[in-house]
Order: C-alpha cells, then sequence, then structure tokens
C-alpha cells in the first residue's frame, strides 16, 4: 500500500505522557517495523550523522505512539540545537512504515553589532559578557538574557531608563553557508538619574550629613560641589554602605547594621535614596589574653597592640593592628610575618560580652619558622645577574620576612632596568613542616638606554638638546667584541653624553657613573666632565653678540653610599667639582669685569631618603627628600684682603693707560678724588669664588583612590626652598650660582651653577625679585620657595609606553634677601597636561598653565602658557 500518511508525533506524543502519568494502557498504539527514515528541513548535519543520533535504524519495531519515539523527540530537544522537531509516516505497506524527521536548526551567529556604545572595550566587554562570538547558537534564550542582562547592567550604573533591543537578520556568506545571522543590539543607555537626596532613620550617634560624607562615591545633589556628580552606581553604594558601618564600628558600635534602604523613583531623572539604621550600643574593650604565644610575650604584643582596657571599641582599628595588610605598619600579624614566621595564624575571638563590654582572646599558631632555601630571578636576558641579585633584601638560608620581600619588589622596580607592573615574586614549595621556601623574582626586561630629544622655548630662544643616556652600561663589555647589541649592556652603569644649544650657547657634557665601585657594598661612583660657551643676549633685539663670550670648564668627582642605618631609603653623597669661568669682554648687570676669569672649587655634601614605590615613571606611594649644602673654602679668613676697602686700594683705583688717576670720564684727577676701577675690583673678588649653598626639596606621592589594575589615582605633593648666602657680607654673594624661577625648567643650559627652577604658567625664567625696577633684567635670586599638588592618573604603564595624565597647581617666588622674604608672596599657577614614557625617548610631555598672578613689569595675569616637556623629568 503506498499511501502517505501524515500524523504528527509530537500531539501523540502529548497525549501518550498524559497517559502514562495516570497509569492507563496506551491507546491505540501499534507496532510497526521501522522501514525507510528520512531527514528533511533546515540542518547543516548530514542525514546520517541525526539518524544516527536517535538511534533508530531501519528494521526496528517500535510502537507508534510509543515511549521509544516520544524519548527521540525529547532527546533531540534536549540539544538545544533545533527550534522545531516534527516527526510524520510518509508510507505504510503491512507493519512496515516509513518515517521523515523534520527538523529546523537554531540558527548560528556570524557577527554581532553593538550600537549606541561609545567606547570600543565598553562594546567589547558586552560582546564577551554576553558569549556573542561567532558559532553561538543563536536561541530564544540567548536573545532574553542578553536583553536581559544589558538593561539589567546599565540600571547598576545608574541608567534607569535604559533599553536593548535586539534584531536578528539572516546572513548568507559567499560559499553560500545558510543558516547564519548578524545579531544587531540597539542599546539606549539614557540619561544617568542622580541622586536628589539621601535620607537616614534612626541614627541618633551621627546626624545625616556626616554619614553622607561618609559615602565616598554616592552624593546627593549638590550645585557647591561640582567635581563630585550625584550619580547613582549599585556595587559603589553597597560599598558606601560598608563604610557608613565601619563609621560605627570605629566609634564603638558594633552591632551596628542597615536594616533596610530604600531606592524611590521620584522621576524619569532623579531618585531618593532612605536607610534606616540599628545602632545598637556602643561597646568598650575589656580584657585582653593571648594564647599560644612563645616567642613575644603578652606586653611586647600589647605594646604592638596599642589598645587597652576601657578603649572605644573600634573594629576597624582592630583589625588593622592584628591583621594589618601593609607589611611597612605595626600590627600583631606583621611582627610575626616580617620575623621569620611565614606560617603564623592569628585569630581574634570574642570570648565574653556583658554590659557594654568586649573580652577578647587572640589565639595565636604560630608555626614554624620558615628560612629561604633558593632564591631565584628570572627572565633577565640583558641586565647580568649580580647586578639584580646585589639588590635583593632576601637571601638563601636568611629567616623569611615579608618585609624584605616587599621592599626587593621595590629596589627592583626603582632600578628602571624592569617592567615594575610585573613584578610579582612566586613562593615555591612552602612546606610548614621544614619550615622551608624558595622564591623567585620573574623579571621583565624594559629598555634602560634612550635618546633625549629636549626641547623649549627659554631664556630667549628656542633651546634644543640631543643626550644619549644608557643606564644599564657595561663598561667591562667595551672589550667584549660580542657584547656589542648595538652596545655593551647589563653591568648597572650609567653612562650619558649630552649636547644642548640655542642662538647663543653651546654646552657639551659627558658623565659616569658606578653605583657599586668594586661590587662589594652600595657606594656609587660618579664622575663628570662639562664644557660650555654663552653669548652675550641682547633681550631688547633678541640677539647674541658672538664677540662678546664666557666659557666654562667643568669637571667633578663623587661617591655615594646607600645606608642601612636607620633604614635602607638612606644616602649620604659627597661631591668635589671644580669649574673655571673665563670671560671675554661679557659684561653682565650682576658684577663688572668683561674680561677676566673666576675659579669655582667646592666641595657638596647630600642627603636623601627615597622609599618611592614601585614604579619610577609613576610612584603611588612614599616619599622622597633631598638636603643638599654646597660649600667653597672660606678664602677670605685667611688671604689677608680688605673686601671692604678694595675700593679705596691705590691699586685698584681707575687709571689710564699712562697709570695716570682718572675718572669715569677720562678726566686726570688727584689722589683723593681718585674713583675705584670696578672691573679691577670685582676681578679680585671673584678671582676664587666664595660662597655657601643649602637647599631643600620633599615630595610626597599618595593612592587617593585605585580603579583596577595599574589605575591608581594618585596625588603628588612637593615643597622646594633655596638659599645662596656669602661667609664675607663685605664680599658678598657671587654672580654664579643662582636660582632662576619660571617656566618649563628646561633652562639648564649654561653650567655656571644656576638652577632653573620650574613654575608652569609663567614663561621662562619671568619670576624675579619683586623689588626690582619693572626695567630690570633677570640675574637670578639668592633665596626661592616653590610649592606644587599634582593630581596623576594612568592610561596606560605597559612596557611599550607608560601614558598618564595630570592637574596641577603650582606656586612660587625668587627674593633677592631674607629682608623681603615672604613664603606666602608667591606666584600662582594651575593647569592641566599629559606624560608619555618610551623606553627609547624617554619622557614626553605637555602641559597647559595659567599664571594666576602679574609678574615685574607686566600688567594683568600671566595667562595661559604652554609648556613642552621633552627629556628626563618626572
Amino acid at each position: 500500500m503506498t499511501k502517505k500518511i501524515l500524523i504528527l508525533f509530537l500531539i501523540c506524543f502529548i497525549a501518550s505522557l498524559g497517559a502514562k502519568a495516570q497509569g492507563l494502557p496506551l491507546g491505540d498504539s501499534k507496532k510497526y517495523v521501522i522501514g525507510d527514515i528520512k531527514v528533511t528541513g533546515t540542518t547543516t548535519y548530514s542525514e546520517k550523522i541525526v539518524v544516527g543520533f536517535t538511534k533508530l535504524k531501519e528494521g526496528d519495531e517500535i510502537y507508534i505512539p510509543g515511549d521509544k519515539l516520544s524519548k527521540v523527540i525529547k532527546d533531540l530537544w534536549d540539544t538545544g540545537l533545533f527550534s522545531d522537531i516534527n516527526f510524520y509516516i510518509t508510507n505504510v505497506e503491512g507493519n512496515v512504515a516509513d518515517l521523515e524527521l523534520e527538523i529546523k536548526e537554531v540558527p548560528v551567529l556570524n557577527q554581532a553589532r553593538i550600537t549606541g556604545v561609545k567606547k570600543k572595550t565598553e562594546t567589547e566587554d558586552l560582546i564577551d559578557e554576553n558569549n556573542l562570538k561567532p558559532g553561538v547558537k543563536v536561541t530564544e534564550n540567548l536573545i532574553t538574557t542578553t536583553k536581559n542582562y544589558i538593561e539589567s547592567k546599565y540600571s547598576k550604573e545608574g541608567y534607569f531608563n535604559a533599553s536593548a533591543n535586539i534584531d536578528v537578520r539572516p546572513f548568507t556568506d559567499t560559499t553560500g553557508v545558510k543558516n547564519r545571522v548578524n545579531m544587531i543590539v540597539n542599546v539606549d543607555k539614557g540619561d544617568r538619574v542622580k541622586i536628589d537626596e539621601i535620607k537616614f532613620t534612626g541614627n541618633e550617634q551621627f546626624p545625616d550629613a556626616k554619614l553622607r560624607r561618609n559615602m565616598k562615591k554616592t552624593k546627593q545633589k549638590n550645585p557647591i560641589r561640582f567635581w563630585k556628580r550625584s550619580k547613582y552606581v549599585e556595587n559603589e553604594f553597597e560599598n558606601d554602605k560598608l563604610s557608613i558601618i565601619e563609621k560605627y564600628k570605629e566609634s564603638g558600635f558594633r552591632d551596628a547594621r542597615i536594616t533596610s534602604d530604600t531606592l524611590i523613583i521620584k522621576n524619569a531623572e532623579e531618585i531618593a535614596l532612605e536607610l534606616t539604621i540599628e545602632e545598637g550600643s556602643q561597646y568598650v574593650i575589656g580584657e585582653i589574653d593571648y594564647l599560644g604565644n612563645t616567642v613575644y610575650t603578652d606586653d611586647q604584643l600589647n605594646r604592638v597592640l596599642g589598645l587597652k582596657k576601657g578603649d572605644i571599641y573600634n573594629g576597624v582599628l582592630i583589625d588593622e593592628r592584628i591583621q594589618g595588610r601593609d607589611p611597612s605598619k605595626q600590627s600583631v600579624s606583621n611582627i610575626y610575618q616580617n620575623n621569620g614566621y611565614l606560617f603564623s595564624n592569628i585569630d581574634l575571638v570574642e570570648t565574653n560580652v556583658y554590659n557594654d563590654t568586649i573580652d577578647f582572646e587572640i589565639r595565636i599558631v604560630e608555626g614554624k619558622e620558615a628560612y629561604f632555601d633558593e632564591i631565584f630571578v628570572t627572565g633577565n636576558d640583558k641586565t647580568k645577574d649580580h647586578v639584580i641579585y646585589r639588590e635583593l633584601l632576601t637571601k638563601p638560608g636568611q629567616k623569611y620576612s615579608q618585609e624584605a620581600v616587599v621592599g626587593t619588589i621595590r629596589e627592583l622596580g626603582r632600578l628602571g632596568y624592569f617592567d615594575a607592573e610585573q613584578l610579582e615574586p612566586e613562593f615555591i614549595d612552602p612546606n610548614p613542616q621544614t619550615g622551608t621556601l624558595s622564591l623567585e623574582y620573574p623579571v621583565v626586561e624594559a629598555g634602560a638606554s634612550q635618546i633625549e630629544l629636549q626641547g623649549g622655548y627659554g631664556g630667549g630662544g628656542f633651546i634644543g638638546t640631543l643626550g644619549l643616556s644608557f643606564n644599564n652600561f657595561s663598561v667591562q663589555g667595551l672589550f667584549d667584541k660580542d657584547a656589542y647589541d648595538p652596545i655593551p649592556m647589563g653591568d648597572g652603569q650609567t653612562l650619558s653624553l649630552r649636547a644642548q644649544a640655542s642662538t647663543y650657547y653651546q654646552t657639551y657634557s659627558l658623565s659616569f657613573r658606578e653605583p657599586w665601585l668594586g661590587g662589594k657594598r652600595p657606594v656609587s661612583f660618579s664622575t663628570s666632565f662639562s664644557y660650555t660657551r654663552q653669548f652675550l643676549f641682547d633681550y631688547i633685539n633678541r640677539r647674541a653678540d658672538k664677540t662678546r663670550s664666557f666659557d666654562i670648564l667643568g669637571v667633578s668627582i663623587g661617591l655615594a653610599k646607600r645606608l642601612q642605618e636607620p633604614d635602607q631609603f638612606m644616602t649620604i653623597s659627597n661631591q668635589i667639582g671644580f669649574q673655571r669661568y673665563d670671560l671675554n669682554n661679557y659684561n653682565t648687570g650682576l658684577f663688572t669685569f668683561g674680561d677676566g676669569f673666576s675659579n669655582n672649587l667646592y666641595y657638596q655634601f647630600g642627603i636623601s631618603r627615597d622609599n618611592t614605590r614601585i614604579n619610577p615613571i609613576f610612584p603611588t606611594g612614599g616619599s622622597l627628600f633631598n638636603i643638599t649644602a654646597k660649600f667653597t673654602p672660606p678664602y677670605s679668613l685667611w688671604n689677608g684682603i680688605d673686601y671692604g676697602n678694595l675700593e679705596n686700594n691705590p691699586d685698584y683705583q681707575l687709571k689710564d693707560d699712562n697709570g695716570n688717576l682718572v675718572d669715569y670720564n677720562g678726566n686726570r684727577v688727584s689722589p683723593e678724588n681718585s674713583v675705584p676701577d670696578t672691573e679691577k675690583v670685582d676681578q679680585k673678588k671673584y678671582n676664587w669664588l666664595e660662597f655657601y649653598k643649602i637647599k631643600f626639596a620633599g615630595t610626597w606621592y599618595t593612592t587617593l583612590a585605585n580603579f583596577g589594575p595599574s589605575k591608581d589615582l594618585v596625588l603628588k605633593t612637593s615643597a622646594e626652598y633655596g638659599f645662596l648666602g656669602a661667609y664675607n657680607s663685605e664680599r658678598g654673594i657671587p654672580p654664579f650660582e643662582r636660582f632662576y624661577v619660571g617656566g618649563d625648567g628646561l633652562g639648564q643650559y649654561s653650567l655656571d651653577g644656576r638652577e632653573t627652577i620650574q613654575l608652569r604658567g609663567y614663561e621662562n625664567q619671568s619670576i624675579i625679585p619683586l623689588d626690582r625696577p619693572s626695567n630690570a633684567r633677570d640675574d637670578g635670586a639668592t633665596i626661592y620657595n616653590k610649592y606644587s599638588m599634582e593630581l596623576r592618573f594612568p592610561i596606560t604603564l605597559k612596557q611599550a609606553a607608560s601614558i598618564y595624565m595630570l592637574t596641577f597647581a603650582e606656586a612660587g617666588a625668587s627674593y633677592d634677601n631674607f629682608r623681603d622674604y615672604n613664603p606666602f608672596q608667591v606666584n600662582r599657577s594651575a593647569g592641566a597636561g599629559l606624560r608619555i614614557f618610551m623606553p627609547t625617548f624617554g619622557l614626553l610631555g605637555i602641559d597647559f598653565g595659567y599664571g594666576f598672578d602679574p609678574v615685574v613689569g607686566q600688567q594683568g595675569p600671566s595667562g595661559w602658557q604652554t609648556h613642552f616637556i621633552i627629556g628626563q623629568q618626572f
């Protein structure tokens, strides 16, 4: 019989399940022998594979309808690969039935596209978070969950009106492969809702305003607080609720809790938050007992804990003093961890709570002392092992110290040879039974050689610099032809060559530094040589007179030692230097001899402390202090020259070519009417310079907030002071070694000891003492002070390039004497900038600064100034 019978077995399947559930026999069920099985519909699978999955084959006996066929349909549905499944009988001859399986396969995603989202990273995150990648089966469930996820995600971020509409469109590629679709997700975030008000109920100990201030991210609308938006973000709100509870715990309210929080939608743009607080009672500390401590006595641990009976219970402080995570801070855990007890465990247990008092037990499992077995450094393919190992504060056989491990990471980062962001120590085989562990420091080499291309406008013209700085140089490799790649590297030495020029000067310098002289102790040796030729510059005509020059030759040698006491951050430095100044028809307002020479033999002593961490390009914590004192010998104590009467000395009176006394007009005069020859007087005064110079600089780095790995918001604050003085007031302060304030700080073109002090928002060297006349030239100052605040945030701190943006506020001034000194009468500025550090070229940057105050000879504020930073300034 060739009759095609169409029976939809899905209905029969449902009916048979119902019958089976009631324990009734299957009605109209008949046994058939399967004949031909055909697969139709839309599928990318072969007919053989589909039939094989059903486990049905020609010749099988089955009941139609029946359990076996029902199970086949169920199994096919459970795969999630099909959106429609139908069984048909296409022909029956006797008891042989031919079957047709009609299926519709779930489409496969070809591409997902997100619209309505601006940031590329945000788009990529949405695709990853919803697994919208090519090859994914596009089911109704995928579409629904994607829509719900996106709307929920943005709702948690404060976009309560966010919507996601998903359009699925068929796609056929050039190869003719079918059953593919493109998914277009249209996202409309809408406006982020703002918090109109935050209310509290149940709070008696703290007013609403104080609790609101304790919420760092969640703020209600306030027109005065323009720097912080009143946006609502769910996870930030949850963190701020914890901050409120911590505030109560700090004041002894251990049981404080938020019993409810309600979000009230006021309109499409505003919400209100209402929090109900149960404060509980205020507790004090009762008895504190220690159990299990043998290494430290109770009294020693009590001194570390810093808490005593009767103190207000402070849950946050107690946790810090017991389980402090910062190895540099005082805590019970740290004194164990920093003294070898890696495997120690410390728990705080409340043993008794009565009235308003809590008794505690601090239960200590000291464990076995741990010692370092082996210390490894891996990944250094340029830097030689000894350069790294001499910086390690952890040694084989040494007792374990958490502080030493953290300190080693800091020291390796400060070298500048490695990517500081990837310095992560790895513990190997820590064994509590044997008390041993090994430690590995994986390092990633970073470029240590730099080409310095520095440029800026200052001192009357464009200043350009070309320099080569090899910060991981190897002198020993100079004699090894295989070490040139392209130059010998790896011994941690520094070799710098520098040439700088403008329209009126050229300067050349060479310096070398060996940080570990002899290789045994951290005693550094440095030496430098420099030469400069400077021409007299006409500030009015903006031209240099090449017939009037000033030559300076300098050489120095120095030793510095890194100390261990009071800590390993201290360094003492010593330097002896000599400079020869030769003038050729070079007159300035500071001294009158234009032809002659001066010699400068000096000794410089410095003390510095640097515990900044970890990345030298972008420190996130610590501080840096420098105090330097520069002295020349006090020649006037023993040379017998009366500088007060030098102008009256007959040997220094003005004379004509015939030796006759003359006045400044060239007329002959009698001895009683003679006048001093100021050139000879100044030449005598400054033939050997005599001065002392004291400077102080302090810089602090503070992480204000963390927004993820390598995403720290850092505040850099600094203060600087400088003073140039004379031993002999009659001899006076020399015309060299002075301070020049203002601009980008790039004007270190003259090697006469001058120092250019950066003060953005003003032209270079424009901040001169206020007591000078408006037409005075800037010949430097003898006193200066400067204050700076800089807020930094990194865009990326990758090895290839470190980029961070900044905003700043600065203030500074210069003075001629202490009589006029006023540390608060300063020139102020503020602005923003960008820094890019590339290992090959060093630091590149730009600052836009606005000077709020006028400079001498100017009406109105300095206004906007643009400063380019190209060089090794951080």
